[in-house]
């Protein structure tokens, strides 16, 4: 019998673009910034920021892109888990380049201090990449209710 997929996010939402590098006559290099809520924990909202390629290659759509993301994940209102999920569920994961290479945002729970943990990298078929970013959201009260404890949420 096949196990339930994990719940992964919807397709993140611009929240906008900035020029880095001017190109003639084709589109500039951006660095764009996302936002995304975690489809397991509601009240938890992740931010990245990621690169993307100008020029020919990304006018085409067919530039690799880079491994540098940056990602910030807070609270935004009474966290409450929808269902149990494992240390290191993807929570996200968006191609990176035509063929073989993808971001992944995935979650953690630090047990010990009830913080929740989020890490970005990407990754390729052939070889990895050390280029990550982390963040954490400590889970606190939103109103007069107790927080929930995220140890109670992890997969045995």
């Amino acid at each position: 019998m096949a196990a339930a997929a994990p719940a992964r996010a919807e397709e993140p939402d611009l929240i906008f673009r900035k020029s880095t590098v001017w190109k003639f006559l084709t589109p500039d290099d951006k660095l764009a910034v996302y936002g995304i809520d975690d489809p397991v924990v509601e009240g938890v909202a992740c931010h990245f920021t990621v690169p993307e390629k100008g020029g020919m290659a990304g006018l085409f759509g067919v530039a690799e892109e880079v491994s540098d993301i940056s990602l910030a994940c807070r609270q935004v209102g009474p966290i409450s888990f929808r269902e149990k999920f494992a240390q290191g569920d993807e929570m996200f994961r968006q191609s990176r380049s035509l063929f073989f290479k993808k971001m992944r945002i995935v979650r953690g729970c630090d047990p010990k201090r009830n913080v929740l943990v989020y890490m970005v990298y990407s990754d390729k078929l052939i070889e990895g990449s050390p280029k990550n970013s982390t963040s954490s959201v400590p889970i606190m009260p939103w109103g007069t209710a107790e927080p929930p404890r995220c140890a109670d949420w992890l997969e045995d």
